[in-house]
């Protein structure tokens, strides 16, 4: 008997759950073993159960909540016989002698599915031969169990902060109620998960905080099925001044080596501190290039994403756990090697407008002559000339805001625009998102139609892009709504990329037969088509990395399971990463076969070349660092090298007052 132990994926159950995946090498096999002569299998091979009855392999799986399991059983027979075999959950047969039939050979696999009770927490699952032929090869079962419970609970009470001190609080709420048991809270600062509570509690101790920093914090509750609250009312609590206001001491001589057109090594002396030293960071002026962390933080580090022939002014300061931050040490001064010529850098960039609040949304018309922007939280649409000038052309009906990421969205425009005068907006409403479509006649917006709705919102991860594919079709991105489980779930459309037609049904082809083109996708703001019609996309983290993705229909991108590069079966890696403080990425376009890829919270302008015609990805450069704040939303000037790029410095991290956004052009030589 060859018993085993462990997944190759684990994903969260929820009341309409995505499979987690059991693959049958790590199952208990009796009169079988794992192998891996044939081809096409998942995982790290298959099993192969001796030509006897009563082989079996017995697969242990696990249940958020009772309900109904679907059981996909992925299997080869590569002889002419049937191998029927008893399919049991927990000791009992559901299928009995449940046919598995011939599949033309041992590399060809097939799927037969059925649906049984299952009970909350683990489940045995046993299939036995029930002939001499014995077993087909077996792959893995993936697993699903829909909850009969569908209702979420109430919203968490009104949070509120005591026991303060400088770097930590006690966080209160008031207890949700839910028909069957909350079974946890997840507490959210801003849109990233920040602490997890037990479904019996009211209160949580936040450790670890930042003195004299203010927190801004939600609570969702959750039950047993995944099913998740609306979200409780914010609170803002506020870390007091650390008692320790020694600065650590100058860092010592900075010194560069190693430079290339994109990078450098940079080396210092150490500073020294009453407490501890817990950061160096490398700047130019106020802005923060790159922060380097341990226990000790490390005194050398080379810094990528630089620009190539630009010159930089760096110096090091040196930060302890209470944030005081010592004097810069010495300036280091170089310039970057001559740039790479294929695909063009940026080499200008110019005001195009002013007097923004937010915008989130920018697309041309088919003719070049104009574009259409849109505000997320006036719900307004403009449009804007090459020149700059802009004419608010309507608003769209039913707009609502989410005081976070939520309002009007994407914008796009239909390629067949000059016959059927039809636009697309992305924006949130009372019940959640929605695709909608509008006519535009070239002066004002009318006509309003819903085509998708059912995209459940949240505060935060909204998603909102839109995009024509060259195949004619409307692709959407949505997040998962701080509800992460929901990106696994092929019947959700949230976390997902979706295509559809432009009278809002699912589009032919897709992956499932639905909606979904791609999932796995936790906040995606970023779509472009390169020039072989590959689909191009950024896509937030949590507190880890954030993704630049190669979409291809089907594929799991891996959230919540993964965040960045990670080695689970199944899933489909990011072609880049970076650390969220340098990217928090929106919009994105393509000019001469490279990607630009627009930083929020990294506040600068992402190169990164496409290799050729490969699916390979060039050294990222950024330009504009800390230059113009939080960038938002790029798009492709047509029939010309440029870019128009916009800010979102009015919104709730950007801080500054309504109006003070703008739409810049940058030029690419």
């Amino acid at each position: 008997m060859l018993l085993c132990t462990g997944l190759v994926q684990a994903v969260p159950q929820s009341a309409s759950a995505a499979a987690t995946r059991y693959e049958a090498e790590s199952a208990t096999i009796v009169q079988g073993a794992a192998e891996s002569n044939h081809s096409g299998y998942s995982g790290t091979g298959f099993v192969n159960g001796d030509n006897v009855v009563g082989s079996y392999v017995e697969f242990t799986v696990t249940a958020a909540s009772a309900g109904t399991g679907q059981l996909a059983i992925r299997y080869s027979n590569g002889t002419t016989a049937g191998r029927p075999a008893d399919v049991a959950v927990g000791g009992s047969v559901v299928s009995a002698a449940r046919a598995f039939d011939a599949t033309t050979d041992w590399n060809t696999w097939a799927t037969s599915t059925l649906t049984t009770p299952v009970k909350a927490g683990s489940n045995k699952i046993r299939l036995t031969s029930t002939t001499a032929n014995g077993l087909p090869n077996l792959d893995y079962i993936d697993f699903t169990v829909t909850s009969s419970d569908t209702q979420a609970p109430t919203a968490p009470g009104l949070p509120s902060c005591s026991a303060i001190t400088e770097d930590s609080l006690t966080l209160n709420w008031g207890a949700a109620t839910d028909n069957v048991g909350v079974a946890a809270y997840d507490i959210y600062e801003h849109g990233n998960k920040f602490a997890e509570a037990a479904g019996t509690a009211t209160t949580k101790n936040l450790t670890g905080l930042m003195a004299n920093t203010t927190y801004n914090i939600t609570v969702f509750a959750r039950d047993a099925a995944g099913n998740v609250s609306s979200v409780s009312p914010i609170v803002d609590c506020t870390t007091l001044r650390s008692s320790d206001t020694t600065a650590p001491s100058v860092p010592g001589t900075l010194a560069t080596s190693g430079l290339t057109a994109n990078s450098v090594v940079l080396t210092w002396g150490a500073s020294t501190d009453n407490t501890a030293v817990t950061a160096y960071e490398v700047r130019s002026g106020s802005t923060v290039y790159k922060t380097v962390t341990g226990t000790p933080p490390a005194t050398t580090t080379t810094l990528t994403g630089l620009a190539c022939a630009s010159p930089y002014t760096l110096d090091i300061v040196a930060k302890d756990a209470a944030g005081n931050v010592s004097p810069p040490g010495n300036t280091a001064t170089f310039t970057t090697p001559a740039c790479a010529t294929d695909g063009g850098v940026p080499s200008g960039i110019a005001t195009v407008s002013t007097g923004w609040s937010i915008p989130w949304g920018t697309y041309w018309m088919p003719d070049g002559k104009t574009a259409l922007v849109t505000e997320r939280d006036s719900f307004k649409v403009f449009k804007v000339t090459p020149g700059g000038t802009r004419t608010q052309v309507g608003a769209v009906p039913g707009a609502v805001t989410t005081n976070g990421e939520g309002g009007l969205l994407g914008v796009a425009v239909d390629p067949k625009w000059s016959t059927n005068h039809y636009v697309y907006f992305m924006h949130t409403a009372s019940e959640g998102n929605r695709v909608a479509r509008m006519t535009y006649d070239g002066s004002s917006l009318g006509g309003y139609t819903v085509l998708l709705q059912g995209i459940k919102k949240s505060r935060y991860h909204n998603g909102g892009r839109l995009a024509f594919g060259p195949d004619g079709y409307l692709y959407a991105s949505t997040g998962e709504a701080q509800t992460p489980d929901l990106a696994q779930d092929k019947n959700s459309l949230n976390g997902k990329i979706l295509r559809m037609t432009t009278d809002g049904k699912a589009a032919p082809g897709n992956p499932f037969g639905n909606y979904v083109y791609s999932y796995g996708h936790r906040n995606p703001q970023g779509l472009a088509f390169d020039r072989n019609g590959r689909l191009w996309e950024a896509e937030f983290g949590d507190s880890k990395k954030d993704e630049l993705n190669l979409i291809k229909p089907g594929n799991n991108y891996g959230w919540p399971v993964c965040e960045g590069s990670c080695s689970t079966a199944g899933m489909t890696n990011p072609k880049k990463t970076w650390n969220v403080s340098e990217a928090s990425p929106s919009g994105i376009a393509i000019v001469r076969n490279v990607i630009y890829m627009a930083a929020l919270k990294g506040e600068r302008l992402w190169r990164v070349p496409i290799t050729g015609d490969t699916e390979n990805l060039g050294t990222p450069s950024a330009y504009y660092v800390g230059t113009y704040g939080r960038l938002r939303t790029l798009t492709k000037v047509p029939g010309q090298d440029q870019l128009w790029l916009s800010t979102t410095n009015c919104d709730n991290n950007g801080g500054e007052p309504d109006g003070a956004d703008k739409l810049f052009r940058v030029s690419i030589t």
